[in-house]
């Protein structure tokens, strides 16, 4: 009989064997983590294993640590939960149980290991990797292996993900599955708002976050909640009546109903728990209300993920590959975090300590450090929320001779959390003793309108006007798309007989063309010699100035949800291909974005444009997934066409032309979603953005208050772009941008930092590089034409 062989298999050349796991609790995101660790890894010509139950597969070992397969993954995108698994193991705890593992490991040949999951799941790693030197030479003293076959597993690289719900992880703004979360609550407590208005009750609701009141926080600025409890901030000693006073005043100003948020871990300051039942007492003993409790438990962490979580989790599952392919043996174990906008590294041990930091802060009662251990971001929301909530204004009212007459405006087609931010604006006017101005219409509106009897256009808002606009999509005050160079006159004429004193306009390219128009209009007229603000609220999100656009969210899980069900469609057929035509103007952002979340087989751009070799290299490529994914589920397949990709190549042309090519071997067809892309109610993300801008907004307005006309003329800062660039929220001068970074032609800016994100689409469909390179002679369509990495040409899409 042959010797068994249990020699660790050879790595490849160049390669590495990489095995990704998911531990801790789920969260919706970690099988997009997964599916982008195991493509990328085959993409990168390495090896990947999927380590089923979390650490316990580890110890097990065998047929738990699993060799993947370009297709094991296909359709994981849209799946919530975790499809590996994850499970407690106290074996693990021990070093016995972390040797074993290491064999099973040493088994498979594999010398990486990305583990998506909470602080303690990401605890364990960091200790396994600082061990492995010394459970390598256990295993060679025991006789457990010998030498030869532990030589080249010296080194063992850990790279984290952070699958949470909680958002509790110090370091990064957002973790995998929380925007998920989130909107899981937020739907909730939609519903639930419409029975709390038609019967005039309050309603207690308890959220998930023992150590963390990120849920709460952001729940209570999405939709407008009266009080929220968070772990990192108590509130005051005498909250009770604090507490009773806020929402007492709210109803004698008139709101029916009655929301407070309460994080499960809240306690007062001397970390007594606050309960849910405990608020509904003392609301309906002490204010009178109608009470009920609603403690949404685990139906928080259901449901598919949406579309920020899946494409987070796509990204860094991407970028943790690389941080294992570029790693040495003195590379500190690395955590995927993002920051505002970008994907970075941060040392594992470092987040790891600032997250127990928080916790041992609140239970020395050192509020202020806990709240200090969150992100900035943290901090910020906060303050919006109590000042958007304040009631007793007195310590907050600005001296009368500083109060500002601001005038609010919407420019351009809707966006979901333009109201979000207007109510954001109102409350902080109020708050502050400005004077809040709705410029109904937008421009149009303004001129054609504003003296119309018995009501026009120019109308003071007070607190009950907007108190109910968080949750609501569209445009409460009207948008338009109008500009004032169609009669600077009146519009100037206006500004002055309704004393505009600053400007916030909420709006997509056509905001930004109204603001340059104004500021440029300065020569001309006095009136617009006034600090002026855009934020940028477009699906599009082709706004020079920023990364990211408020409603642009709202988007992508509007579309993703369509993608889904049509997706759902073609793999029932099974051997079918949508092309799905998506908004966005002469911008791909959309479209490169969604592909991403969905797992579309192509994206079609126009900064890329579409040429004949593409179509033909793509219809190549589909009769060959088609040829090999013969007898496997999930078989559908998604191209995505923006908009203005072509004028030639219709998205009806290109679902034709397959059909036509398929010679019947698998079916095409169109679909235009249309203005269903615009969303219904608007994502959590774009509401809770929308108020942290729009209170940044209005501060940064107030800057300019006391500064002649002439002073504010001549100050580039005086109108400006709040937005995302990189890895800060900052306001940029509009004369710059306007001069050095708008393509004005195709209504973009000139730089698009999702460019390279479309290498990532095609590398984890599989889609080749033939692709998007066009036939010898041709010109090149767009900007970029060759993509990075290693392609699978024998892969399939989804």
């Amino acid at each position: 009989m042959a010797e068994l062989n249990l020699s660790p298999p050879a790595v490849p050349t160049g390669g590495k064997r990489i095995a990704v796991m998911t531990s801790g609790g789920d969260s919706p995101g970690m099988n997009g983590a997964v599916r982008a660790v195991v493509r990328q890894t085959l993409a990168s010509g390495g090896v990947a294993y999927a380590v089923y139950e979390g650490y316990q597969g580890l110890v097990d070992g065998g047929s738990m640590i699993k060799e993947m397969r370009w297709e094991d993954v296909r359709g994981w995108l849209s799946e919530g939960g975790t499809l590996i698994g994850t499970a407690r193991c106290k074996a693990f705890m021990e070093r016995p149980g972390r040797l074993t593992a290491a064999n099973n490991m040493i088994e498979k040949g594999i010398n990486a290991l990305i583990i998506c999951g909470g602080d303690g799941s990401l605890t364990g790693a960091d200790k396994f990797r600082s061990e492995w030197p010394s459970l390598m030479d256990e295993l060679v003293s025991t006789g457990k292996r010998k030498e030869d076959e532990v030589k080249h597993h010296r080194h063992l690289n850990i790279v984290g993900l952070v699958g949470s719900i909680d958002n509790d992880l110090s370091g990064t703004d957002a973790t995998i599955g929380c925007y998920s979360s989130l909107e899981r609550i937020c739907q909730s407590i939609d519903y639930i708002d419409a029975t709390a208005f038609s019967h005039q009750r309050a309603f207690v609701i308890e959220v998930m976050g023992r150590h963390c009141g990120w849920l709460a926080l952001m729940a209570g600025v999405s939709c407008g909640a009266d009080f929220v409890f968070c772990p990192e901030n108590p509130p005051s000693e005498n909250w009770e009546s604090e507490m009773c006073n806020i929402i007492k005043k709210h109803r004698e100003m008139g709101k029916r109903k009655t929301i407070v948020v309460v994080a499960e871990g809240a306690h007062d300051r001397q970390l007594n728990h606050i309960s849910p039942t405990m608020v509904k007492d003392l609301l309906s003993e002490k204010v009178g209300l109608d009470t009920r409790v609603t403690t949404l438990g685990h139906v928080q962490r259901g449901g598919p993920p949406c579309a920020y979580d899946r494409m987070l989790a796509t990204l860094q599952g991407v970028e943790a590959v690389k941080a294992v392919l570029e790693s040495t043996p003195e590379t500190p174990s690395p955590v995927i975090c993002i920051v505002e906008n970008k994907i970075v590294r941060k040392p594992l041990v470092d987040a790891i300590a600032r997250t127990k930091e928080v916790a041992a802060n609140i239970a020395k009662k050192d509020f202020e450090a806990a709240l200090k251990g969150r992100d900035a971001e943290f901090e910020e929301f906060l303050e919006a929320f109590n000042i958007t909530t304040a009631t007793d204004k007195s310590g907050m009212l600005l001296p009368p001779e500083k109060r500002m007459r601001v005038g609010i405006i919407h420019v351009g087609a809707p966006a979901g959390g333009m109201n979000a931010a207007t109510r954001a604006a109102v409350a902080y006017c109020l708050t502050k003793g400005h004077t809040p101005v709705a410029l109904y219409n937008g421009f149009p509106g303004l001129c054609r309108h504003h003296n119309d009897k018995p009501l026009g256009s120019v109308r003071v808002l007070d607190w009950l006007d907007a108190e109910t606009w968080a949750s609501r999509g569209g445009s409460e005050i009207g948008t338009n798309r109008g500009l004032p160079a169609e009669d600077m006159e009146t519009t100037a004429a206006c500004f002055e007989l309704y004393k505009i004193d600053a400007l916030f306009v909420v709006g997509g390219f056509e905001a930004f063309t109204a603001v340059s128009q104004l500021r440029q209009g300065r020569q001309q007229y006095d009136a617009f010699k006034i600090p002026m603000v855009i934020l940028p609220a477009t699906v599009s999100n082709n706004v020079p100035g920023t990364e990211y656009s408020i409603g642009s969210d709202t988007c992508l899980n509007a579309l993703i949800t369509y993608c889904d069900a049509i997706k759902q469609s073609a793999s029932a057929s099974r051997r079918r291909v949508f092309v799905v035509e998506t908004q966005g103007g002469a911008s791909g952002y959309v479209a490169t974005i969604a592909g991403l979340a969905i797992g579309a087989l192509a994206v079609y751009t126009p900064e890329e444009g579409i040429h004949l070799n593409m179509l033909v290299e793509d219809i190549k490529f589909l009769k060959h997934s088609f040829a090999t994914d013969a007898g496997h589920s999930r078989s559908g397949k998604i191209i995505l066409r923006n908009e203005k990709a072509s004028k030639v190549y219709t998205t009806e042309l290109i679902a034709n032309i397959i059909k036509e090519e398929a010679g019947g071997r698998f079916d095409s067809r169109f679909a235009v979603p249309g203005h269903v892309q615009q969303g219904g109610t608007p994502s959590p993300m774009d509401r809770v953005r929308a108020v942290r801008f729009g209170v940044k907004s209005l501060q940064y307005l107030e800057k300019f208050i006391g500064k002649s006309k002439q002073e504010i003329a001549d100050d580039p800062m005086s109108a400006s772009v709040i937005g995302i660039r990189g890895a800060r929220v900052k306001f940029s001068a509009m004369e710059k941008i306007e001069r050095d970074e708008t393509d004005w032609k195709d209504r973009r800016p000139k730089e698009e930092f999702w460019m390279s994100l479309i290498d990532v689409v095609d590398t984890l469909s599989g889609r080749p590089k033939a692709c998007r390179t066009p036939m010898p002679g041709s010109p090149a369509v767009g900007p970029e034409m060759t993509t990075n990495g290693t392609r699978r040409a024998n892969g399939t899409s989804s």
